[in-house]
């Protein structure tokens, strides 16, 4: 928690209310965002982003699993978050476990939705390889190299630029030989990817499948339809987005809002002590709305410049 003397609580008030920040930014204006990809090349896909003094870093990591039980049709996603403990005082000791383990739950809400996966950012049907026997198990890595403030969005734009230049999968189903073949797709900048990967279906009745990876064709995929993450953070009477820490230190609550490309909500969760109306609510879902369309086009932006870039090299 950043301490604050009388004057700059005031100060920070004041300025939010005028509709100008201590930074010299409007209310719903973010700080400069800075991206670089493919930094970690073991990963399937990575990147590293910053906006103003808060920069992390994300990996995603595929394998082959077995679907659950009670999902059969669906792989697996799971998000990790790790806070460095030179990232911020508070990351020390105990605080900084209680605080990976927090975002990693709200991300889990935010990209994937509900258990049954209703209303996830990340379609996990097109995980399945094999229905009931064989998938792919996402992990995502994040870290948290410095912090000051918006951490949850930061993570979410990192998780959607690493995801950007790995996941997704197109299948081709051929019946000759009972063979089905799966073209994964990787990342355009990574040096690693998902391989193609012969899946040949075993006698009937029998539960193993044999799997011949290859690595000699891969495929770009559009996953323009992961969501990013808005987090309005309610100061006073108003709201505010991308809060630095001293900022966050004056929040009386904060709602963060996963929203993609259709402006349809993926996910939403909330943090702080004081509770908020319906109105209050919903007004924060359309101005989530709203942001979010600056965010993924420059995003986007980022991602196209990525891309022109290592066709140039």
């Amino acid at each position: 928690m950043v301490g604050l003397s009388l004057g700059e609580k005031h100060f920070i008030q004041g300025g939010i209310a005028q509709d100008l920040r201590s930074d010299g930014r409007k209310r719903l204006t973010y700080r400069p965002l800075y991206v670089e990809t493919g930094v970690i090349p073991q990963a399937n896909g990575s990147a590293r982003v910053r906006i103003g003094a808060t920069e992390v870093v994300s990996s995603v990591k595929a394998e082959l699993g077995k679907p659950g039980s009670l999902q059969p049709d669906k792989g697996r996603v799971t998000i990790y978050v790790d806070c460095s403990p030179t990232a911020a005082p508070m990351f020390e000791g105990r605080g900084g476990d209680e605080l990976s383990t927090d975002l990693s739950v709200a991300l889990q809400r935010c990209l994937l939705g509900g258990k049954s996966g209703a209303g996830a950012g990340i379609d996990l049907s097109s995980l399945i390889v094999v229905e009931g026997k064989i998938c792919w198990d996402l992990y995502i890595d994040c870290l948290v190299i410095s912090s000051d403030g918006n951490l949850l969005d930061t993570l979410g734009a990192a998780i959607k630029l690493a995801a950007s230049f790995l996941i997704s999968f197109v299948t081709d189903m051929r019946n000759s030989n009972n063979i089905i073949l799966i073209l994964f797709l990787k990342a355009a900048l990574s040096n690693t990817g998902i391989p193609r990967v012969h899946v040949a279906a075993g006698a009937s009745g029998d539960d193993n499948t044999e799997v011949d990876i290859s690595d000699e064709e891969f495929l770009q995929f559009d996953t323009s339809d992961i969501p990013v993450i808005v987090t309005l953070t309610k100061i006073g009477r108003h709201y505010i987005v991308d809060a630095t820490s001293e900022e966050e230190s004056e929040m009386n609550s904060a709602v963060s809002i996963s929203v993609n490309r259709k402006g349809h909500i993926c996910g939403l969760t909330k943090r702080g002590g004081a509770g908020l109306d319906p109105s209050i609510i919903l007004d924060m879902i359309s101005v989530a709305k709203h942001v979010s369309e600056q965010l993924i086009n420059k995003l986007d932006s980022e991602i196209a410049a990525a891309e022109a870039g290592e066709e140039e090299s």
